[in-house]
């Protein structure tokens, strides 16, 4: 598909490319590209491979700027990513995908976009907050449901998923391993060292680069929170730990005597009157019952239980 960028994307045709004055988004296959890429005379050093994209970067030519993008699926951090490359120069940009991901996004930029000054520019800034667009969005959604899984840590329920809390760990490094590549990509562009755009129109490429870089402090922050709350589920589980030898010392310290009086009188001496007396085991057991009873209150007013 091929449009011309004017107060939006007008769309045209292969032949129009090179006839008329005004820059252009052409959007291709692999197998297109290699078809028509020496229409686009564009001195390509390195040639774009959509099919081996592994991040997002730019590099310079001679007389061109080419790069992939690596997106990650905002519904599906971990899963499969759109992957596609690109070209341009002066005249326009080429982008090479497989994956329909940049033809969505060039036909909402169709859909909702119209511009007073149209340029080569402001479409590639568009292009680029149509990637990140809803980002904020989403990182809210990721802390409110980390606060909840804070609440449900804080009142000890059973419902507090810390699997999902490394998972989210996990979504946030990969988000911003995401939008520093962004960022650079957007800093290669503001540098504009073959001058393919205007001065006064890089400032777009600032704008976004300033973006992505409060989205990296929010990620940062985000994946902070969710390692104090790991932090703090596991200092949940010491207390009840401790709870419980806490427990158990008392129990163990409490029966210590018990145990002493049972191995005393289990020895079964000859010569020991209390065997021969009457009332010798109702006294053993009323000791015993005082032993637990003045444990415990020694223990209550110690405020080790």
């Amino acid at each position: 598909m091929f449009f011309w960028i004017t107060e939006t994307l007008a769309e045209c045709t292969e032949e129009d490319i090179g006839k008329k004055q005004g820059q252009y988004v052409a959007v291709l296959t692999s197998a297109e590209w290699q078809e028509q890429r020496e229409r686009f005379d564009m001195g390509i050093d390195q040639e774009p491979d959509a099919a081996a994209v592994h991040n997002t970067k730019a590099e310079v030519n001679y007389d061109s700027l080419t790069g992939t993008f690596c997106i990650p699926n905002r519904k599906d951090i971990p899963g499969e990513e759109y992957k596609f490359a690109f070209a341009l120069d002066e005249k326009g940009i080429v982008f090479i995908d497989d994956g329909g991901y940049v033809m969505r996004q060039v036909n909402d930029i169709r859909r909702y976009k119209k511009w007073r000054m149209p340029s080569l520019e402001r479409f590639l800034y568009d292009f680029l907050e149509q990637i990140i667009h809803s980002d904020l969005a989403l990182l809210e959604r990721y802390e409110k449901e980390l606060d909840g899984i804070e609440d449900a840590v804080l009142e000890g329920r059973e419902d507090a998923d810390i699997k999902r809390v490394y998972e989210i760990r996990n979504d946030m490094r990969d988000l911003k391993t995401h939008y520093e590549q962004l960022m650079d990509l957007g800093q290669e562009m503001e540098e504009n060292e073959n001058h393919f755009f205007r001065e006064e129109n890089v400032r777009y490429f600032r704008l976004f680069a300033d973006r992505v870089s409060r989205l990296i402090d929010t990620v940062t922050a985000l994946r902070d929170y969710a390692a104090q709350i790991r932090d703090l589920y596991q200092a949940q589980l010491d207390v009840k730990q401790n709870r419980i030898m806490t427990l158990l010392t008392v129990v163990t310290t409490i029966f210590m005597p018990l145990t002493l009086i049972v191995g005393w009188y289990g020895m079964n001496f000859r010569y020991m009157p209390e065997l021969e007396w009457r009332y010798a085991y109702p006294v053993v057991a009323g000791v015993s019952v005082l032993i637990v009873i003045g444990s415990l209150i020694f223990f209550k007013a110690k405020k080790w239980l």
